[in-house]
């Protein structure tokens, strides 16, 4: 008997997307147009965030992007289980690969449906590439446990049910390096052994913060990227400014949504990386990378919420600084600050940046007006229209669905409490609650949320504490092996992280 093969999906499962997709109108609408167009690229990337926030994706034909319009995209769930060295802390053939989820036992599929919204086309080299973000399902069509994505937008459904819009402004600090040889990106590795490190060196002294001489001599590498961001992936670019290290830079970003914030920052991040690499260099987002002179770099998160109009709620009306749903969002940032910030900072070395001795870099659960030295820097004043905070812990390799989801949920519940706290003058008051030191003070104060636990959920959180203890546990192994005291970043930190984020 001769099979039909226009009935059998190239990917996929049959009619997936119409059974369980929650598409909005404006996802349909730009499905329907995207099938009936002729593909204006040669490939496209699908993919989703994993849970360190990296992009993970398969490269489709234009006709196999057709079928996963239609009955979505097979995906090996690895990209979710592994931690951030590819080592596997969970047992993938225990019953529920020990996280109490069935379709993950024996290590098998889930289904990406691809968000018609996120499409974005490039051309490199000759080759007219697109990428679109999409959203991961179960085989049996409901929304996968251990999507971050998906714990971002069913926060933003929860909070739009009051009537409440997060606003985020992005800072995004990095690293642009030169590759000494760009064929060493970081030698042979294995499943939880990263490979060395590739050699870098810096394009520049620095240390002249906001300089426009080193800022205009890197421009020739930094104009094209901005290009690619702004009109490529079509992110609201503001500014690209020097920062203090050497080859250290700040791109900032017009407020956006918070789902189109957090998407943003990983086509950004994933553009970037890629862009350099094809000039001889390498695009960083770790936060302190090993090499002598380098300032940590951070993600500042800044964060309002306005009403169903796109009114600003935290503008006070009095002599406040913000208005009392502002401050109580800010009581909310604080309050479960230390429970939150594994999501801020979910790296070993991170924590790197928390300094306590006079720094720019928070390490105290403390707010102040127009201090950036505080955990909680709040911007504006009376009658401010543009009046926000900024959350000044965050690190640039940060899983940017989590980040946010963490920030917003801690400033409803303070909303939601109704409390103000009074402001801290001194950022390092040693009388404030500090921060947790490290990744593993991070992870305890997590595993004692029921903030977080509720966020997450019960499967995510236990995959979130299984890869990250993973990684805290194979970092001290590293070092006890050594007999090596961690003062400064260590070569594992730079294996581990330089490369990848």
């Amino acid at each position: 008997m001769a099979i039909d093969g226009s009935r059998i999906p190239s990917t996929g499962r049959p009619g997936f997307v119409a059974r369980h997709a929650q598409w909005t109108d404006r996802q349909k609408e730009e499905a329907e147009r995207l099938l009936a167009a002729k593909a204006d690229f040669d490939f496209v990337r699908v993919g989703f965030a994993d849970p360190h926030g990296l992009l993970r994706t398969k490269v489709l034909t234009p006709e196999t992007f057709r079928g996963a319009l239609r009955n979505g995209l097979d995906m090996s769930p690895g990209p979710l289980i592994f931690d951030s060295g590819h080592a596997l802390p969970n047992d993938i053939f225990a019953a529920g690969a020990g996280l109490g989820f069935q379709e993950l036992t024996g290590a098998g599929d889930f289904v990406v449906v691809p968000d018609p919204l996120t499409l974005r086309v490039s051309q490199v080299d000759g080759i007219r590439t697109a990428v679109m973000l999409g959203d991961e399902y179960t085989r049996s069509g409901d929304p996968h446990p251990l999507s971050s994505r998906g714990v971002l937008k069913r926060l933003l459904a929860r909070a739009a049910q009051q009537e409440l819009y997060p606003v985020i402004g992005l800072e995004l600090e990095w690293y642009l390096l030169r590759l000494v040889d760009p064929q060493d990106r970081g030698g042979i590795g294995g499943f939880g052994v990263q490979g060395r490190a590739p050699r870098v060196e810096t394009v520049n002294g620095g240390y002249q913060f906001n300089s426009d001489l080193l800022i205009t001599d890197l421009l020739p590498l930094l104009a094209p990227l901005g290009r690619h961001l702004a009109e490529d992936l079509r992110l609201p670019l503001r500014t690209m400014e020097h920062e203090s290290g050497p080859g250290q830079i700040e791109f900032t970003f017009d407020p956006l949504s918070a789902l189109e914030a957090a998407d943003g920052v990983l086509l950004a991040r994933s553009a970037l990386k890629q862009a350099t690499l094809r000039s001889g260099h390498l695009a960083s987002f770790m936060a302190v990378p090993g090499f002598a002179g380098a300032d940590p770099s951070g993600w500042h998160l800044h964060q309002s919420l306005a009403d169903a109009a796109g009114h600003n709620l935290f503008v006070s009306d009095s002599t406040q600084v913000l208005s009392d749903l502002g401050l109580a969002y800010v009581t909310g940032l604080i309050e479960h600050g230390a429970e939150t910030t594994a999501l801020a900072i979910p790296t070993v070395n991170g924590y790197r940046r928390l300094d306590p001795v006079n720094s720019l870099s928070p390490d105290r659960l403390v707010w102040s007006h127009e201090n950036r030295g505080a955990m909680i820097r709040v911007l504006g004043g009376p009658h401010d229209t543009a009046s926000h905070v900024e959350n000044r812990i965050g690190e640039p390799a940060a899983n940017p669905y989590l980040y946010l989801a963490s920030q917003i949920a801690a400033g409803l519940a303070g909303v939601e409490q109704g409390r103000a706290t009074a402001p801290t003058l001194h950022p390092h008051d040693a009388a404030a609650a500090p921060l947790p030191v490290d990744l593993g003070e991070a992870l305890t104060a997590v595993r004692q949320s029921t903030l977080v636990s509720g966020l997450l959920g019960e499967t995510l959180l236990k995959n979130f504490l299984a890869l990250k203890s993973s990684e805290w546990e194979r970092y001290n192994k590293w070092a006890a092996d050594r007999s090596q005291e961690a003062v400064g970043v260590t070569e594992w930190e730079n294996s581990e992280y330089l490369m990848v984020f």
